[in-house]
């Protein structure tokens, strides 16, 4: 199982217009349900005079955490064709809001579609795409001895050290990639005298 997913870097905005009718699109990072709760409320009280403020979002590196909003569009006319971007640049951690000034002329199903996929895409276009890595925390104490033991099997792997405290009594907190996570616990667990706090 990969230990990796993609995400944007930072939040970007794009726009699509049609027949008088502009859809602006804002593609955002978010980590959780609360986050795109917060975002979406700030989004509807900012652009409180449009017609919609329609989103989608795709949570967690397994890609289970999702949901597509229409916003009062025909059903499947705006939610779907945003998540349907965001899955096809396989996507997670993000949301994608695209934001409809109505110009006064109907776009049908089809044209609606059109409209927020387009948006959505160039919203994604000028984000950029970058791999993150999951990675689990493990704090480790020993004392100062064993220090080259540690120091060996902490070589041997991509652990990062977060915080370290070199007394009598050492502890450091490290990051380590969860494919790798086993394999060095397994190592430290080997050195007599470390504490492994998980």
């Amino acid at each position: 199982m990969t230990d990796t997913y993609k995400t944007i870097n930072s939040a970007t905005e794009g726009i699509y217009k049609e027949k008088g009718s502009k859809f602006i699109s804002f593609a955002i990072p978010a980590n959780n349900i609360e986050e795109v709760k917060e975002i979406v409320k700030d989004f509807r009280k900012k652009y409180y005079d449009a017609r919609h403020v329609c989103y989608a979002y795709m949570l967690g590196m397994e890609q289970k955490e999702w949901r597509a909003n229409d916003d009062g569009e025909p059903s499947g006319t705006a939610g779907k064709p945003i998540l349907g971007q965001i899955n096809s640049h396989e996507l997670t951690n993000i949301l994608v809001i695209v934001v409809r000034y109505f110009g006064g002329v109907l776009l049908g199903t089809g044209g609606l579609v059109l409209a927020y996929k387009e948006a959505t895409i160039d919203a994604l276009q000028q984000a950029e795409i970058i791999e993150k890595t999951i990675q689990t925390k493990l704090c480790i104490h020993f004392e100062y001895p064993l220090m080259n033991d540690v120091m060996r099997v902490l070589k041997d792997s991509s652990a990062s050290i977060l915080n370290q405290n070199y007394n009598q009594d050492c502890s450091m907190e490290i990051n380590i990639r969860k494919q790798e996570y086993n394999t060095l616990l397994g190592k430290l667990e080997k050195i007599e005298g470390i504490v492994i706090k998980v």
